[in-house]
């Protein structure tokens, strides 16, 4: 059995082949087309003929309905080497800030379980993360899932997986540039939030071992292990996150 800690076990009767796994050479993003309720009450539907090893909610919950030891019908010809993980949202749609952190979860624990590199893919003869649209006919001919959007995501994604498994970030899959915003702590006002917050805590606690909570809060606590992150780079330890500091960091 293969079930990922972490992930709500709610495995489906049927649609799926027993041991049908023949090697897991990586993990494909797809997009549902719908909610998280309902793929999973179509994944038990024996007239479905679909399944995935993973779903994510776009507020964050992550179910595993396919062990994956076995062969999740997903995508066609990549079924009997690449996991799947089904998310909530529609053609067009990004994946949310919490969709991505679950996406990295199951890409690291792919890399710690069967060593799947930590790179983004296009090639469905290659290794790491790919999408579904990836595979072409071959694939199913899904060619517009996950979407533009989803798809540039996927750098994102396999940065912090990295960042959850200690990696270094790499040239080709590195998080973004400085988002354009100064990030601080000013007390008496409202914290500053949102998906840059978040990368900056995980790589705060690669780097500096801060064992903060990643919520995308920054916070005193946050702030403090900035001031110390900037003292290590030479950097003035004022625990504002500008250009230099963050460029430095990665």
């Amino acid at each position: 059995m293969a079930r990922m800690p972490g992930a709500t076990w709610m495995p489906i009767p049927g649609n799926y082949t027993k041991g049908g796994q023949a090697e897991v050479r990586g993990v494909v993003v797809h997009i549902m087309a719908g909610t998280l309720a309902g793929t999973d009450s179509w994944f038990r539907n024996e007239r479905a003929q679909a399944s995935s090893h993973f779903g994510t909610g776009r507020t964050g919950q992550l179910r595993q309905w396919v062990d994956t030891a076995d062969r999740a019908w997903a995508q066609g010809a990549g079924n009997r080497s690449w996991l799947s993980v089904e998310n909530e949202g529609h053609g067009g749609d990004e994946l949310t800030d919490a969709q991505v952190d679950r996406n990295a979860e199951v890409l690291a624990w792919a890399h710690q379980r069967y060593g799947v590199p930590l790179q983004a893919t296009n090639d469905p003869s290659g290794r790491g993360l790919g999408h579904h649209g990836m595979g072409g006919q071959a694939w199913g001919g899904h060619t517009s899932c996950p979407g533009t959007r989803i798809v540039h995501q996927k750098r994102l994604i396999v940065a912090k997986a990295r960042i959850l498994v200690g990696a270094a970030p790499i040239d080709d899959d590195a998080p973004p540039a400085w988002p354009g915003r100064l990030l601080m702590y000013v007390k008496g006002r409202p914290m500053m939030s949102g998906r840059d917050v978040r990368v900056w805590q995980a790589l705060l606690n690669r780097t500096v071992h801060a064992g903060i909570v990643v919520d995308g809060q920054f916070g005193p606590s946050t702030a403090r292990w900035t001031r110390a992150l900037q003292a290590r780079l030479k950097e003035p330890a004022d625990g504002i996150v500008g250009p230099n500091t963050w460029r430095k960091a990665w």
